[in-house]
Parts: structure tokens; sequence; C-alpha cells
């Protein structure tokens, strides 16, 4: 009976697995689509190249992740510090800090 019910998650697993959306493939209109079309015809760099000029200068931080705004063409990195959480706003075409808040 456990082994059936252990085979049973393992197949659910492995089919929200197969149907879930993946970045890779993620929709022309969403955010990574818009990054991705955007990164393509070389107007914004790329997320690897901000993390490079960024995370740097936010030593003793623990990095969470970003978000992309297409509207804005900005990446917003977010850290989080004893407790608090802070934002760094990035000119996704220039690589230029252009905004932190807590």
């Amino acid at each position: 009976m456990k082994r059936n019910k252990s085979l049973w998650i393992m197949a659910l697993a492995a089919s929200y697995a197969a149907t879930a959306p993946s970045i890779a493939h993620a929709a022309p209109g969403s955010e990574q689509g818009e990054v991705r079309k955007e990164r393509r015809a070389g107007n914004v760099r790329s997320l690897r190249d901000i993390e490079r000029s960024v995370l740097p200068q936010m030593a003793g931080m623990q990095y969470l992740g970003p978000e992309y705004d297409p509207a804005a063409m900005a990446y917003r990195l977010k850290f989080i510090q004893d407790g608090k959480v802070f934002f760094v706003d990035v000119d996704a075409r220039s690589g230029r800090i252009i905004g932190r808040t807590r």
C-alpha cells in the first residue's frame, strides 16, 4: 500500500513537471519573453551582465533574485540584510543603477 502511494506521488510530480511552464519557453508577452526579445534585438544587457556589475556593490547582502519591467526597460534586483529588504533598480540598456529603495 505504501509503495503504491509513493508511485502515485512520483507520477503526479512527473506529470506536473512535464506540464509546468518553463522560463526557457516563456510566453512572448511575459516578462521573460519581453526581456528575451529585447536582448535578441540588442536593446538591453543580459541579466548576467547586470548581476556581474551590481552584486559586488551589495556586499554583505543576500541576493534574492531579479524582476524585469518591460515598460521601464529596467531590472529590479532584490536583496535582504538583517531582515530588511532592499531593491536596486538598474537600467537594462546601460546597466546603470537608477534607484535604491528599502
